[in-house]
């Protein structure tokens, strides 16, 4: 269809609603087993954009080589790619940190955030600036100055 959804699939009755939300929550341990190491990751974008973002990860796998498995909550648009990679391959590991960027990039241009339901954290740190824009991220900072003024903390996070 023009939403690019390649498919539907409606549970006819309570044990086919089960299977399908077993098979949802199947999909992490399943990637985990195809390597050393797995990086889940959640954003949100628009419902009506969450096929095009889909396809869009599954090219940046694609252009680094990478193995990208991406499941999520189609009702809020919440996506969760999840990169699977050898933690031993050191070209692995940082096509991963490039691949990342690039996921991140893709819900800003939508209209989306760079996180759904797990927040910002340490590893999206760099990329909140992008969501929130530098005014934000320095107010950040003065609020945290004003109840940490030696920088003791949480140092290194959000508002440091």
């Amino acid at each position: 269809s023009a939403s690019g959804c390649r498919g539907v699939t409606l549970a006819a009755d309570v044990a086919a609603a089960e299977a399908l939300l077993y098979a949802r929550r199947c999909s992490l341990p399943a990637l985990a087993r195809l390597s050393s190491l797995s990086i889940l990751e959640d954003i949100s974008v628009p419902r009506k954009a969450m096929a095009e973002v889909v396809n869009r990860i599954e090219a940046i796998g694609k252009k680094h080589g990478l193995r990208i498995g991406t499941f999520g909550h189609a009702g809020d648009g919440n996506l969760h790619p999840t990169i699977v990679l050898d933690k031993d391959n050191p070209s692995e590991v940082a096509a991963a940190e490039v691949a990342l960027a690039e996921i991140f990039a893709l819900p800003l241009e939508f209209g989306g955030s760079i996180t759904g339901e797990h927040g910002v954290g340490s590893a999206k740190l760099p990329y909140l600036e992008g969501l929130i824009g530098s005014t934000n991220m320095q107010l950040q900072r003065d609020i945290k100055k004003v109840f940490d003024p030696a920088g003791i903390l949480n140092p290194g996070r959000i508002g440091s």
